[in-house]
């Protein structure tokens, strides 16, 4: 498990998680994955630029509404501090 492991060893505060759900993982793996890391926030990534990409920010946050993570969804062109 990758992903327990980096969480286990490197303590992220941030995952930045694929949602697409066609070429990369979805909600529903992104939200398994958080848990696996046990970050505080996930920044969702590689989602909405063509129809073919059906995961959206709000199906992470409804799959990881009893985890204690914050989704931040940023604009294009947008920044995180």
């Amino acid at each position: 498990m990758t992903c327990r492991l980096f969480g286990a060893l490197y303590q992220p505060n941030l995952a930045l998680l694929p949602i697409g759900d066609h070429f990369t993982m979805g909600p529903r793996e992104a939200a398994y994955a958080s848990q696996l890391l046990n970050v505080p926030a996930i920044v969702p990534i590689h989602y909405g630029t063509f129809p073919l990409l059906t995961g959206t920010p709000d199906a992470l946050r409804e799959l990881t509404k009893d985890q204690p993570v914050e989704i931040v969804t940023l604009q294009p062109g947008e920044t995180l501090d």
